[in-house]
């Protein structure tokens, strides 16, 4: 926003921040329990980031409609009626995301398991800290906006006689408009007001629902079609960079010597006297059976 007093840049802030507390916690708590940390383990913070922003997503616009229609109420109630609207939708999406990489453990794989673990447990904290945390930090925001005080500095911003005579750039910044008068409290966001007067009446023509079903069942049997042409296994070429030496190498041994089939190999395990003629020609012999 562009008032400097509805301004949520703090807000937006700390909700990141609560995703790395998240991070921060999953990770000290499975390194004290001796879980290995393996490379696959730090994509995770990402997969956070993306799950705490849309629960901040969630809380805010929560907490915006409670303020519209509870305007005068206290922050008891405000919080109350944020945590009635945005908690379910927090624990439900929580939980479908916790449950998906707890079953992940149970794979043969120890990277992956390592993988899951970590992840499941930064959703845990995240959600922990979101309920806590975040919604401590809504109460403060409002508190600074009843307060009429500055995003930045959270100095008082009051409107006077002495403002009059600042330069606009200085009440632009201090005050939040040229004019010298408060900024008054926005209305409606404009996303939402698309959602409601266009995007929600155009998807809700009778034309355009047959249309989404008929595209859903293509997409739905495409992605039938595609998951009966999965391979399993992995591809060692695509674990390097495309410019990397060794993209001309797997293709080349692809090109000339897949046909022989996978190399192999015989390790003798004892000693041996390989002075002894007897024991070498046993050697042979053996490699020659195994050819």
């Amino acid at each position: 926003r562009l008032s400097c007093i509805r301004n949520n840049i703090w807000l937006a802030s700390c909700g990141v921040l609560s995703s790395g507390l998240a991070v921060l916690s999953s990770f000290g708590l499975m390194l004290f329990c001796g879980v290995p940390f393996v490379v696959t383990v730090a994509n995770a913070p990402f997969l956070i980031l993306g799950v705490g922003v849309d629960d901040m997503f969630i809380m805010i616009a929560s907490w915006e409609q409670s303020l519209r229609r509870k305007e005068k109420s206290n922050v008891k109630s405000l919080l109350a009626e944020t945590y009635a609207e945005a908690a379910l939708s927090v624990t439900i999406t929580t939980l479908t995301d916790v449950l998906a990489f707890f079953i992940g453990t149970w794979t043969a794989f120890p990277s992956v398991r390592s993988f899951c673990l970590y992840t499941g447990t930064a959703f845990v904290f995240c959600y922990v800290y979101t309920m806590t945390f975040f919604g401590a930090v809504l109460v403060l925001n409002h508190k600074r906006e009843q307060g009429n005080r500055h995003w930045l500095t959270c100095m008082r911003v009051d409107v006077g006689k002495d403002q009059a005579e600042n330069s606009c750039l200085y009440n632009a910044c201090c005050i939040g408009s040229c004019s010298r008068q408060p900024s008054q409290p926005e209305g409606e966001h404009p996303m939402s007001v698309f959602f409601k007067k266009y995007y929600g009446p155009f998807v809700t023509n009778k034309w355009i629902k047959l249309l989404m079903v008929l595209m859903y069942g293509a997409y739905l049997g495409g992605s039938v079609y595609g998951c009966t042409q999965i391979r399993e296994g992995i591809d060692l070429r695509n674990l390097a960079n495309d410019d990397s030496y060794v993209i001309p190498y797997y293709d080349d041994d692809e090109k000339y010597f897949s046909t022989y089939g996978p190399r192999v190999m015989v390790v003798i395990t004892e000693r041996v006297d390989y002075w002894n003629e007897s024991v070498r020609l046993g050697i042979e012999s053996c490699a020659q059976n195994l050819e």
